[in-house]
């Protein structure tokens, strides 16, 4: 089983953040100046948008300066009596030896409450005592519920990366793993992440996991997408719900068509569903998609659509009964990125096609299926006759070099 690269590529260092190089000094400072007493401000308020870089870089700030980091998800701790009881005791005393502590409530956009109830409100009666730096992390500092907390805690804001961090740090993740990447294709997986380090980590392992070399072609037939629509979530969704209703919601997420997310689906399902007997459920209900899928292709009835969107999302999430959980890195579908790679040489042939449609009266799928191998044995051996029946076709330069190229 292969390790997400966000985790194992994590910034052990401030010194390997990427970007935000301005907040990461405001951080720091602040934490520094604790040194010297408890300062005004007894929280730091750390927000900007998912996967910048803003726990990463609080854990990696502990690490550098030898401190207890104590950290829970506050959307785990959504009452006043959680909070109280998590961070209340923690930020009254020091750590078993003596040394100095970091308390870290992640997602504070998940705490239920105002600043008088909940625990939004226990927070702030922990912030008036509290004798250790505190950070608070959320996406929207600008909450209505967190009004009050704003005016005690020293607010940074983390940005997005410019692309050429994020492509820094992609190189570095390649170099640790042995891939010699082109500089174009990190910098359009920088590109499609739009600042999100974390989702072009994830697009870089998805890419790049078991080459030894990463070329702008191996990633350029990726369209670009919209973040709020991964395909990565919407397979994570379908093969580790455990509700059918969540499954088929997932596909409202992506604007991959049904066909494509099929593919993607299929790839990977022998991956995530390791069992012999979930992967034959899986299998099972896949087949049952496919049967739909070409029934709709036979009749036009597109009303038959949502029994493929029910075997395909749902059927799929039911199939997982024995197989142990785990992460295991989605692949992108073999047989779409081999038909990407042969579609230059498929559009020659569907050209070549054309040309003896007009003069055989024959269609030019079987022109290419049956004439095609024939041409390209007399163009082989033969050039007086190719130059005869190139001039009878009326073939350009660019097929003829197609058809007299040794294929091996």
């Amino acid at each position: 089983m292969y390790a997400a690269w966000t985790i194992k590529h994590k910034p052990r260092s401030l010194s390997e953040v990427v970007g935000n190089a301005e907040a990461i000094r405001k951080l720091f400072n602040w934490v520094k100046s604790w040194d010297g007493g408890v300062p005004p401000n007894r929280a730091a308020f750390l927000y900007g948008p998912p996967g910048v870089g803003k726990t990463v870089c609080v854990e990696a700030l502990a690490r550098d300066r030898d401190m207890e980091l104590v950290e829970k998800n506050a959307s785990d701790h959504r009452t006043a009596e959680a909070v109280q009881r998590f961070a209340g005791m923690a930020s009254q005393y020091a750590t078993l030896f003596g040394g100095k502590r970091l308390i870290l409530l992640d997602e504070l956009d998940g705490v239920t409450g105002t600043e008088d109830r909940g625990g939004v409100g226990a927070i702030l009666e922990i912030l008036k005592t509290a004798q250790c730096p505190i950070v608070l992390v959320a996406n929207n500092a600008y909450d209505p519920r967190f009004r009050a907390l704003r005016k005690r805690c020293l607010s940074i804001e983390f940005k997005k990366p410019a692309t050429y961090e994020v492509v820094r740090h992609l190189e570095m993740i390649c170099r640790r793993e042995n891939i010699k990447a082109d500089e174009r294709a990190l910098k359009f997986i920088a590109q499609r992440s739009k600042g999100d380090v974390r989702s072009a980590v994830n697009d870089l392992q998805a890419l790049g996991q078991g080459r030894r070399l990463l070329t702008y072609e191996n990633v350029s037939w990726l369209a670009a997408r919209d973040r709020e629509e991964v395909i990565f979530e919407v397979l994570r969704i379908i093969f580790h719900s455990n509700d059918c209703l969540e499954a088929k919601r997932a596909i409202d997420m992506t604007n991959v068509d049904l066909d494509m997310l099929f593919e993607w689906i299929y790839e990977n399902a022998p991956q995530q569903l390791r069992h012999p007997r979930d992967l034959a459920r899986v299998m099972e209900a896949l087949a049952q998609a496919d049967l739909y899928r070409g029934r709709i292709r036979r009749t036009r009835d597109w009303g038959l659509t949502r029994y493929v969107i029910d075997f395909m999302t749902a059927g799929v999430a039911m199939a997982r009964v024995e197989s142990q959980p785990g992460w295991v890195a989605f692949q992108f579908p073999e047989r779409i990125r081999m038909l990407s790679r042969t579609k230059p040489e498929r559009q020659i042939q569907s050209q070549i096609g054309m040309k003896i449609r007009r003069r055989c009266h024959i269609s030019s799928v079987r022109a290419v299926r049956e004439v095609l191998p024939y041409l390209r044995v007399i163009f082989e051996n033969n050039s007086e006759m190719a130059a005869g029946i190139a001039k009878w076709l009326d073939l350009d330069e660019i097929m003829v070099k197609y058809l007299t190229e040794t294929r091996r």
